[in-house]
Protein backbone atom coordinates (compact mmCIF):
# COMPACT_ATOMS: atom_id res chain seq x y z
CA UNK A 1 0.00 0.00 0.00
CA UNK A 2 1.58 2.70 -1.11
CA UNK A 3 -0.35 5.48 1.59
CA UNK A 4 1.04 3.14 4.05
CA UNK A 5 4.52 3.76 2.80
CA UNK A 6 3.74 7.28 3.21
CA UNK A 7 2.20 7.43 6.17
CA UNK A 8 5.49 5.38 7.97
CA UNK A 9 7.29 8.56 6.36
CA UNK A 10 5.07 11.06 7.96
CA UNK A 11 5.50 9.41 11.20
CA UNK A 12 8.91 9.79 10.64
CA UNK A 13 9.03 13.36 10.34
CA UNK A 14 6.13 14.01 13.23
CA UNK A 15 7.69 11.89 16.13
CA UNK A 16 10.81 14.31 16.11
CA UNK A 17 11.58 16.11 19.36
CA UNK A 18 10.51 19.33 17.16
CA UNK A 19 7.25 18.17 16.01
CA UNK A 20 5.97 16.37 19.24
CA UNK A 21 6.61 19.80 20.76
CA UNK A 22 4.44 21.52 18.42
CA UNK A 23 1.59 19.18 18.33
CA UNK A 24 1.88 19.50 22.51
CA UNK A 25 1.57 23.02 22.28
CA UNK A 26 -1.63 22.66 19.68
CA UNK A 27 -3.83 20.26 21.48
CA UNK A 28 -2.57 21.82 25.26
CA UNK A 29 -4.20 25.37 23.42
CA UNK A 30 -6.35 23.31 21.64
CA UNK A 31 -8.26 21.99 24.84
CA UNK A 32 -7.66 24.88 26.97
CA UNK A 33 -9.55 27.08 24.40
CA UNK A 34 -12.17 24.80 23.70
CA UNK A 35 -13.13 24.74 27.36
CA UNK A 36 -13.10 28.84 27.98
CA UNK A 37 -17.00 29.89 26.24
CA UNK A 38 -17.03 32.02 23.11
CA UNK A 39 -13.19 31.25 22.45
CA UNK A 40 -12.95 28.44 19.63
CA UNK A 41 -10.80 27.09 17.55
CA UNK A 42 -11.18 29.66 14.57
CA UNK A 43 -10.66 32.57 16.67
CA UNK A 44 -7.20 30.95 18.13
CA UNK A 45 -5.88 30.12 15.41
CA UNK A 46 -6.54 33.53 13.67
CA UNK A 47 -4.84 34.64 16.92
CA UNK A 48 -1.88 32.49 16.15
CA UNK A 49 -1.28 33.31 12.57
CA UNK A 50 0.99 36.41 12.67
CA UNK A 51 3.06 35.15 15.43
CA UNK A 52 3.97 31.79 13.87
CA UNK A 53 5.24 33.28 10.53
CA UNK A 54 9.08 32.50 11.58
CA UNK A 55 7.88 28.91 12.32
CA UNK A 56 8.41 26.03 9.63
CA UNK A 57 5.29 25.55 7.74
CA UNK A 58 5.77 21.84 8.88
CA UNK A 59 5.37 23.23 12.89
CA UNK A 60 3.07 25.72 12.33
CA UNK A 61 0.28 23.66 10.45
CA UNK A 62 1.07 21.20 13.04
CA UNK A 63 0.03 22.67 15.67
CA UNK A 64 -2.88 24.51 14.17
CA UNK A 65 -3.86 20.99 13.80
CA UNK A 66 -3.96 20.42 17.11
CA UNK A 67 -5.84 22.88 18.09
CA UNK A 68 -8.28 21.64 15.50
CA UNK A 69 -8.50 18.84 17.40
CA UNK A 70 -8.23 19.90 20.60
CA UNK A 71 -11.33 22.56 20.45
CA UNK A 72 -13.25 19.56 19.34
CA UNK A 73 -12.56 18.03 22.65
CA UNK A 74 -12.35 20.72 24.89
CA UNK A 75 -15.69 21.66 23.64
CA UNK A 76 -17.47 18.96 25.36
CA UNK A 77 -16.35 19.99 28.86
CA UNK A 78 -18.13 22.95 28.42
CA UNK A 79 -21.15 21.82 27.09
CA UNK A 80 -21.73 19.22 30.29
CA UNK A 81 -20.32 21.56 32.80
CA UNK A 82 -21.87 24.65 31.99
CA UNK A 83 -24.31 23.73 29.40
CA UNK A 84 -22.86 26.36 27.29
CA UNK A 85 -22.15 24.65 23.68
CA UNK A 86 -18.34 26.86 22.59
CA UNK A 87 -19.86 26.14 18.85
CA UNK A 88 -22.77 24.81 17.33
CA UNK A 89 -21.41 20.99 16.63
CA UNK A 90 -21.34 21.03 20.47
CA UNK A 91 -25.26 21.91 20.84
CA UNK A 92 -26.35 18.11 20.96
CA UNK A 93 -23.95 17.30 23.78
CA UNK A 94 -25.20 19.63 26.02
CA UNK A 95 -28.90 18.18 26.03
CA UNK A 96 -27.78 15.39 27.25
CA UNK A 97 -24.55 15.95 29.23
CA UNK A 98 -25.39 18.71 31.08
CA UNK A 99 -28.58 17.17 32.75
CA UNK A 100 -25.84 13.91 33.57
CA UNK A 101 -23.65 16.77 35.00
CA UNK A 102 -26.65 18.15 37.02
CA UNK A 103 -27.31 14.19 38.21
CA UNK A 104 -23.58 14.20 39.55
CA UNK A 105 -22.59 11.95 36.68
CA UNK A 106 -20.42 14.42 35.20
CA UNK A 107 -17.64 12.14 35.43
CA UNK A 108 -18.75 9.48 33.46
CA UNK A 109 -20.56 12.25 30.80
CA UNK A 110 -17.13 13.62 30.39
CA UNK A 111 -15.05 10.26 30.07
CA UNK A 112 -17.56 8.98 27.03
CA UNK A 113 -16.92 12.30 25.39
CA UNK A 114 -13.21 11.90 25.79
CA UNK A 115 -13.28 8.37 24.37
CA UNK A 116 -15.50 8.56 22.10
CA UNK A 117 -13.35 11.36 20.75
CA UNK A 118 -10.33 9.74 20.26
CA UNK A 119 -11.99 6.56 18.99
CA UNK A 120 -13.80 8.28 16.62
CA UNK A 121 -10.77 11.03 15.65
CA UNK A 122 -8.54 8.21 15.36
CA UNK A 123 -11.27 6.34 13.04
CA UNK A 124 -11.89 9.38 10.94
CA UNK A 125 -8.05 9.58 10.41
CA UNK A 126 -7.40 6.27 9.06
CA UNK A 127 -10.14 7.21 6.70
CA UNK A 128 -8.38 10.23 5.80
CA UNK A 129 -4.96 8.33 5.15
CA UNK A 130 -6.71 6.10 2.20
CA UNK A 131 -9.36 8.22 1.18
CA UNK A 132 -7.49 11.94 0.60
CA UNK A 133 -4.79 10.64 -2.31
CA UNK A 134 -7.50 8.95 -3.51
CA UNK A 135 -9.81 12.48 -4.32
CA UNK A 136 -6.61 14.18 -4.96
CA UNK A 137 -5.61 11.71 -8.11
CA UNK A 138 -9.07 12.58 -9.40
CA UNK A 139 -9.06 15.90 -9.04
CA UNK A 140 -5.54 16.53 -10.60
CA UNK A 141 -8.09 16.04 -14.05
CA UNK A 142 -9.18 19.26 -13.23
CA UNK A 143 -9.06 22.48 -15.93
CA UNK A 144 -10.16 25.49 -15.42
CA UNK A 145 -13.98 24.89 -16.00
CA UNK A 146 -13.79 22.32 -13.50
CA UNK A 147 -12.48 24.95 -10.99
CA UNK A 148 -15.22 27.70 -12.02
CA UNK A 149 -17.91 25.07 -10.99
CA UNK A 150 -16.27 23.75 -7.97
CA UNK A 151 -15.60 27.37 -6.66
CA UNK A 152 -19.43 28.15 -7.46
CA UNK A 153 -20.54 24.98 -5.61
CA UNK A 154 -18.18 25.94 -2.71
CA UNK A 155 -19.97 29.49 -2.91
CA UNK A 156 -23.48 28.37 -2.63
CA UNK A 157 -22.81 25.06 -0.39
CA UNK A 158 -20.80 27.38 2.50
CA UNK A 159 -23.07 30.05 2.19
CA UNK A 160 -25.99 28.14 2.87
CA UNK A 161 -23.73 25.78 5.32
CA UNK A 162 -22.40 28.44 7.67
CA UNK A 163 -25.49 31.06 7.81
CA UNK A 164 -29.08 30.80 9.15
CA UNK A 165 -30.22 31.35 5.60
CA UNK A 166 -28.66 31.38 1.94
CA UNK A 167 -29.18 35.12 2.15
CA UNK A 168 -27.01 35.87 5.04
CA UNK A 169 -24.58 33.62 4.31
CA UNK A 170 -24.42 35.24 0.47
CA UNK A 171 -23.88 38.64 1.89
CA UNK A 172 -21.11 37.81 3.92
CA UNK A 173 -19.66 35.50 1.12
CA UNK A 174 -20.01 38.93 -0.83
CA UNK A 175 -18.06 41.39 1.92
CA UNK A 176 -15.49 38.72 1.74
CA UNK A 177 -14.92 38.75 -1.91
CA UNK A 178 -15.41 42.54 -2.46
CA UNK A 179 -12.48 42.36 -0.13
CA UNK A 180 -10.39 40.08 -1.78
CA UNK A 181 -10.56 42.24 -5.04
CA UNK A 182 -9.22 45.50 -3.14
CA UNK A 183 -5.78 46.09 -4.93
CA UNK A 184 -3.60 45.68 -8.08
CA UNK A 185 -5.56 43.70 -10.40
CA UNK A 186 -2.81 41.30 -11.36
CA UNK A 187 -4.31 40.78 -15.67
CA UNK A 188 -4.31 44.57 -16.43
CA UNK A 189 -2.49 46.44 -13.75
CA UNK A 190 -4.96 48.69 -12.40
CA UNK A 191 -6.09 49.25 -9.34
CA UNK A 192 -9.88 48.13 -7.87
CA UNK A 193 -11.28 49.53 -5.07
CA UNK A 194 -8.99 51.48 -3.20
CA UNK A 195 -10.24 54.63 -3.50
CA UNK A 196 -6.60 56.56 -3.73
CA UNK A 197 -5.30 54.97 -0.46
CA UNK A 198 -1.63 54.53 -1.63
CA UNK A 199 -1.62 51.40 1.34
CA UNK A 200 -4.50 49.86 -0.15
CA UNK A 201 -2.79 48.92 -3.72
CA UNK A 202 -0.96 45.80 -2.42
CA UNK A 203 -4.25 44.32 -1.01
CA UNK A 204 -5.16 43.79 2.65
CA UNK A 205 -3.44 41.33 4.15
CA UNK A 206 -5.54 38.04 4.70
CA UNK A 207 -4.36 37.69 8.46
CA UNK A 208 -5.76 41.01 9.46
CA UNK A 209 -9.25 40.19 7.80
CA UNK A 210 -9.38 37.09 9.95
CA UNK A 211 -8.62 38.38 13.35
CA UNK A 212 -10.52 41.63 12.58
CA UNK A 213 -13.32 39.41 11.12
CA UNK A 214 -12.99 36.39 13.95
CA UNK A 215 -11.06 37.68 17.14
CA UNK A 216 -11.94 41.53 17.02
CA UNK A 217 -15.95 41.75 16.70
CA UNK A 218 -16.04 39.18 19.18
CA UNK A 219 -14.46 40.83 21.77
CA UNK A 220 -16.00 44.01 20.60
CA UNK A 221 -19.86 42.31 20.99
CA UNK A 222 -19.08 40.83 24.28
CA UNK A 223 -17.73 44.38 25.17
CA UNK A 224 -21.69 45.88 24.11
CA UNK A 225 -23.89 43.04 25.52
CA UNK A 226 -21.66 42.22 28.55
CA UNK A 227 -20.26 38.99 29.50
CA UNK A 228 -23.01 37.01 30.88
CA UNK A 229 -23.26 34.17 33.83
CA UNK A 230 -23.82 31.11 33.85
CA UNK A 231 -23.78 28.52 36.54
CA UNK A 232 -20.77 25.78 36.61
CA UNK A 233 -21.64 22.27 37.47
CA UNK A 234 -19.27 20.39 40.08
CA UNK A 235 -17.16 17.87 39.12
CA UNK A 236 -17.26 14.65 41.29
CA UNK A 237 -14.53 11.71 41.47
CA UNK A 238 -12.07 10.91 38.17
CA UNK A 239 -13.43 10.61 34.43
CA UNK A 240 -14.14 7.12 34.18
CA UNK A 241 -16.80 4.68 32.56
CA UNK A 242 -18.18 1.81 34.61
CA UNK A 243 -18.76 -0.97 33.11
CA UNK A 244 -22.80 -0.34 32.25
CA UNK A 245 -21.62 2.64 30.85
CA UNK A 246 -19.02 1.43 28.57
CA UNK A 247 -20.99 -1.17 26.95
CA UNK A 248 -23.96 1.64 26.40
CA UNK A 249 -20.96 3.94 25.26
CA UNK A 250 -18.97 1.92 22.32
CA UNK A 251 -21.51 1.13 19.85
CA UNK A 252 -22.92 5.10 19.46
CA UNK A 253 -19.27 5.63 19.36
CA UNK A 254 -18.34 3.26 16.22
CA UNK A 255 -22.28 4.54 15.25
CA UNK A 256 -21.60 8.63 15.21
CA UNK A 257 -18.15 7.81 13.43
CA UNK A 258 -19.97 6.23 10.63
CA UNK A 259 -22.64 9.19 10.26
CA UNK A 260 -19.50 11.86 11.11
CA UNK A 261 -16.75 11.12 8.37
CA UNK A 262 -19.02 10.21 5.22
CA UNK A 263 -20.70 14.18 5.95
CA UNK A 264 -17.91 16.06 7.25
CA UNK A 265 -16.08 14.62 4.15
CA UNK A 266 -18.67 15.84 1.54
CA UNK A 267 -18.40 20.31 0.31
CA UNK A 268 -21.99 20.88 2.49
CA UNK A 269 -21.14 18.27 5.16
CA UNK A 270 -20.17 20.01 8.33
CA UNK A 271 -20.39 18.35 11.46
CA UNK A 272 -23.44 20.05 12.67
CA UNK A 273 -25.36 17.48 10.66
CA UNK A 274 -24.19 14.47 11.77
CA UNK A 275 -24.11 15.39 15.23
CA UNK A 276 -27.84 15.71 15.12
CA UNK A 277 -28.48 12.50 13.14
CA UNK A 278 -26.14 10.93 15.38
CA UNK A 279 -28.39 11.77 18.65
CA UNK A 280 -32.06 11.16 16.40
CA UNK A 281 -30.16 7.61 15.82
CA UNK A 282 -29.13 6.90 19.46
CA UNK A 283 -32.54 7.82 20.52
CA UNK A 284 -34.17 5.59 17.93
CA UNK A 285 -32.57 2.76 19.11
CA UNK A 286 -31.87 3.35 22.52
CA UNK A 287 -32.57 0.53 24.86
CA UNK A 288 -33.31 3.16 27.45
CA UNK A 289 -35.48 5.58 25.84
CA UNK A 290 -37.23 7.14 28.65
CA UNK A 291 -33.61 8.36 30.04
CA UNK A 292 -33.50 10.84 26.96
CA UNK A 293 -34.07 13.91 27.83
CA UNK A 294 -32.88 13.25 31.28
CA UNK A 295 -29.27 12.57 30.88
CA UNK A 296 -28.90 9.58 28.33
CA UNK A 297 -25.48 8.25 28.26
CA UNK A 298 -25.76 7.99 24.10
CA UNK A 299 -27.12 10.88 23.40
CA UNK A 300 -23.80 12.33 24.21
CA UNK A 301 -21.53 9.13 23.36
CA UNK A 302 -23.05 9.33 19.76
CA UNK A 303 -22.87 13.03 18.89
CA UNK A 304 -19.12 13.29 20.33
CA UNK A 305 -17.68 11.01 18.37
CA UNK A 306 -19.70 12.38 15.35
CA UNK A 307 -18.32 15.63 15.90
CA UNK A 308 -15.03 14.30 15.94
CA UNK A 309 -14.96 12.13 13.56
CA UNK A 310 -16.78 14.97 10.65
CA UNK A 311 -13.40 17.28 11.96
CA UNK A 312 -11.15 14.51 10.47
CA UNK A 313 -13.66 14.12 7.27
CA UNK A 314 -13.65 18.08 7.27
CA UNK A 315 -10.08 18.16 6.47
CA UNK A 316 -10.72 15.92 2.91
CA UNK A 317 -12.06 18.52 1.01
CA UNK A 318 -9.41 21.26 2.36
CA UNK A 319 -6.15 19.25 1.68
CA UNK A 320 -7.46 17.80 -1.77
CA UNK A 321 -9.51 20.01 -3.20
CA UNK A 322 -8.95 23.25 -1.17
CA UNK A 323 -12.13 23.61 -0.26
CA UNK A 324 -12.91 24.52 3.68
CA UNK A 325 -16.20 23.45 4.90
CA UNK A 326 -15.98 25.19 8.66
CA UNK A 327 -15.21 28.26 10.22
CA UNK A 328 -11.63 26.83 11.80
CA UNK A 329 -11.18 25.09 8.26
CA UNK A 330 -11.24 28.65 6.43
CA UNK A 331 -8.78 29.94 8.72
CA UNK A 332 -6.73 26.92 8.34
CA UNK A 333 -6.69 27.07 4.76
CA UNK A 334 -5.25 31.04 5.47
CA UNK A 335 -2.69 29.71 7.18
CA UNK A 336 -1.45 27.28 4.36
CA UNK A 337 -1.67 30.35 1.77
CA UNK A 338 0.25 32.26 4.38
CA UNK A 339 3.09 29.93 3.86
CA UNK A 340 2.84 29.89 -0.05
CA UNK A 341 0.80 26.98 -0.11
CA UNK A 342 -2.17 26.25 -2.05
CA UNK A 343 -4.36 23.03 -0.65
CA UNK A 344 -5.63 21.23 -3.79
CA UNK A 345 -4.46 18.07 -5.66
CA UNK A 346 -1.06 19.22 -6.21
CA UNK A 347 -0.05 19.69 -2.63
CA UNK A 348 0.37 15.74 -2.54
CA UNK A 349 2.58 15.87 -5.19
CA UNK A 350 4.48 18.89 -4.45
CA UNK A 351 4.50 19.14 -0.63
CA UNK A 352 4.24 15.23 -0.26
CA UNK A 353 6.18 15.57 2.87
CA UNK A 354 4.70 17.85 4.79
CA UNK A 355 1.10 16.51 3.88
CA UNK A 356 1.83 13.42 5.34
CA UNK A 357 3.96 14.33 8.53
CA UNK A 358 0.45 16.65 9.37
CA UNK A 359 -1.76 13.86 8.93
CA UNK A 360 0.84 11.38 11.07
CA UNK A 361 0.61 13.98 13.79
CA UNK A 362 -2.62 14.01 13.89
CA UNK A 363 -2.67 10.27 14.96
CA UNK A 364 -0.05 11.27 17.75
CA UNK A 365 -2.09 14.37 18.58
CA UNK A 366 -5.25 12.16 19.11
CA UNK A 367 -3.11 9.67 21.95
CA UNK A 368 -1.94 13.18 23.38
CA UNK A 369 -5.81 14.14 23.88
CA UNK A 370 -6.71 11.51 25.71
CA UNK A 371 -3.96 11.88 28.16
CA UNK A 372 -4.88 15.37 28.46
CA UNK A 373 -8.38 15.05 28.98
CA UNK A 374 -9.32 11.77 31.02
CA UNK A 375 -6.57 12.40 33.58
CA UNK A 376 -6.43 16.13 33.44
CA UNK A 377 -10.23 17.07 33.74
CA UNK A 378 -10.49 18.71 36.78
CA UNK A 379 -8.07 21.03 35.53
CA UNK A 380 -9.26 21.92 32.40
CA UNK A 381 -13.30 22.76 34.32
CA UNK A 382 -11.21 24.97 36.33
CA UNK A 383 -10.43 27.29 33.72
CA UNK A 384 -14.61 28.22 33.56
CA UNK A 385 -13.74 30.07 36.53
CA UNK A 386 -11.64 32.97 34.51
CA UNK A 387 -13.41 36.22 34.58
CA UNK A 388 -15.24 36.98 31.11
CA UNK A 389 -13.62 40.29 30.85
CA UNK A 390 -10.46 38.84 31.05
CA UNK A 391 -10.39 36.33 28.55
CA UNK A 392 -11.40 39.08 26.27
CA UNK A 393 -9.21 41.86 26.89
CA UNK A 394 -6.17 39.36 26.31
CA UNK A 395 -8.02 39.01 23.28
CA UNK A 396 -8.23 42.92 21.94
CA UNK A 397 -4.43 42.82 22.98
CA UNK A 398 -3.38 39.96 20.94
CA UNK A 399 -5.39 41.03 18.16
CA UNK A 400 -3.96 44.07 17.75
CA UNK A 401 -0.05 42.70 18.07
CA UNK A 402 -0.62 40.60 15.61
CA UNK A 403 -2.06 42.55 13.12
CA UNK A 404 0.36 45.32 13.91
CA UNK A 405 3.40 42.30 13.15
CA UNK A 406 1.52 41.54 10.24
CA UNK A 407 1.88 44.32 8.38
CA UNK A 408 4.00 46.90 10.72
CA UNK A 409 2.17 50.20 9.87
CA UNK A 410 -0.53 52.04 11.76
CA UNK A 411 -3.02 51.56 8.37
CA UNK A 412 -2.79 48.01 9.40
CA UNK A 413 -4.52 48.94 12.61
CA UNK A 414 -6.49 51.38 11.29
CA UNK A 415 -7.68 48.83 8.69
CA UNK A 416 -8.06 46.08 11.75
CA UNK A 417 -10.79 48.36 13.80
CA UNK A 418 -12.60 49.19 10.88
CA UNK A 419 -12.90 45.66 9.50
CA UNK A 420 -13.48 44.53 13.73
CA UNK A 421 -16.35 47.30 13.44
CA UNK A 422 -18.27 45.19 9.82
CA UNK A 423 -17.88 42.44 11.56
CA UNK A 424 -19.69 43.58 14.77
CA UNK A 425 -22.32 44.75 12.76
CA UNK A 426 -22.50 41.54 10.63
CA UNK A 427 -23.10 39.50 13.87
CA UNK A 428 -25.68 41.94 14.92
CA UNK A 429 -27.65 41.55 11.92
CA UNK A 430 -26.78 38.09 12.25
CA UNK A 431 -25.15 37.97 8.96
CA UNK A 432 -21.97 34.78 9.79
CA UNK A 433 -18.57 35.62 9.47
CA UNK A 434 -17.37 32.24 8.25
CA UNK A 435 -18.65 32.92 4.92
CA UNK A 436 -16.33 36.67 4.41
CA UNK A 437 -13.37 34.36 4.68
CA UNK A 438 -14.07 31.89 2.19
CA UNK A 439 -15.14 34.61 -0.26
CA UNK A 440 -12.18 36.74 0.69
CA UNK A 441 -9.51 33.50 0.22
CA UNK A 442 -11.70 31.52 -2.82
CA UNK A 443 -13.17 34.80 -4.64
CA UNK A 444 -9.81 35.99 -6.67
CA UNK A 445 -8.97 32.22 -7.23
CA UNK A 446 -11.81 31.87 -8.55
CA UNK A 447 -11.70 35.07 -10.62
CA UNK A 448 -8.20 33.58 -11.90
CA UNK A 449 -9.49 30.48 -13.14
CA UNK A 450 -12.41 32.39 -14.96
CA UNK A 451 -10.38 34.21 -16.99
CA UNK A 452 -8.27 31.44 -17.76
CA UNK A 453 -10.90 29.15 -19.07
CA UNK A 454 -12.83 32.64 -21.06
CA UNK A 455 -8.65 33.18 -22.66
CA UNK A 456 -8.44 29.28 -23.24
CA UNK A 457 -12.51 29.30 -25.07
CA UNK A 458 -12.02 32.57 -26.52
CA UNK A 459 -14.21 34.09 -24.88
CA UNK A 460 -17.12 31.45 -25.43
CA UNK A 461 -18.86 30.91 -21.89
CA UNK A 462 -20.22 27.62 -22.89
CA UNK A 463 -16.40 25.90 -21.88
CA UNK A 464 -18.02 26.21 -18.65
CA UNK A 465 -20.16 23.20 -19.24
CA UNK A 466 -17.54 21.70 -21.44
CA UNK A 467 -17.24 18.10 -19.75
CA UNK A 468 -19.64 15.75 -17.66
CA UNK A 469 -18.08 16.81 -14.37
CA UNK A 470 -18.88 20.49 -14.62
CA UNK A 471 -22.75 19.68 -15.77
CA UNK A 472 -22.64 17.48 -12.30
CA UNK A 473 -21.14 20.70 -10.38
CA UNK A 474 -23.40 23.41 -12.26
CA UNK A 475 -26.49 21.21 -11.06
CA UNK A 476 -25.52 20.81 -7.74
CA UNK A 477 -25.08 24.48 -7.65
CA UNK A 478 -29.05 24.71 -9.02
CA UNK A 479 -30.11 22.10 -6.57
CA UNK A 480 -28.65 23.87 -3.39
CA UNK A 481 -29.84 27.25 -4.69
CA UNK A 482 -33.59 25.76 -5.15
CA UNK A 483 -34.34 23.30 -2.27
CA UNK A 484 -34.05 25.90 0.31
CA UNK A 485 -36.37 27.98 -1.52
CA UNK A 486 -38.47 25.25 -2.48
CA UNK A 487 -38.77 23.48 1.16
CA UNK A 488 -40.97 26.59 2.48
CA UNK A 489 -43.39 25.97 -0.38
CA UNK A 490 -44.04 22.64 -0.10
CA UNK A 491 -44.43 23.14 3.66
CA UNK A 492 -47.20 25.44 3.44
CA UNK A 493 -48.77 23.38 0.79
CA UNK A 494 -48.48 20.44 3.65
CA UNK A 495 -50.15 22.55 6.01
CA UNK A 496 -52.90 23.72 3.86
CA UNK A 497 -53.93 20.26 2.12
CA UNK A 498 -53.57 18.90 5.99
CA UNK A 499 -55.95 22.33 7.38
CA UNK A 500 -58.38 21.56 4.38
Amino acid sequence: MDQVSLLLEGFAGALTPEHLLWAFLGVTIGTAVGVLPGIGPALTVALLLPITFRLEPSSALIMFAGIYYGGMYGGSTTSILLNTPGESASMISALEGNKMARAGRAAAALATAALGSFVAGTIGTVALTFLAPLVADFATGFGPPEYVALMAVAFVTVSALLGPNLLKGFASLLVGVTIGLIGIDAQTGQPRLTYGIDALLDGIDVVIVVVALFALSEAFGHLLTGTGHATVEPLRGPAVLSRSDFRRSWPAWLRGTVFGFPIGSLPAGGAEVPTFLSYAAEKRLSRHPEEFGHGAIEGVAGPEAANNAAAAGVLVPLLTIGLPTSATAAVILTAFQSYGLQPGPQLFTESGALVWTLIASLYVGNVMLLVLNLPLVRIWARLLEIPAYGIYAGVLVFATLGAYAAGGTTVDLLVLCALGLLGLLMRTAGVPVAPAVVGLILGPLAEQQLRRALTLSEGDPSILLSSPITVFLWAVVVLALLIPLALPVAKRRRRALTGS
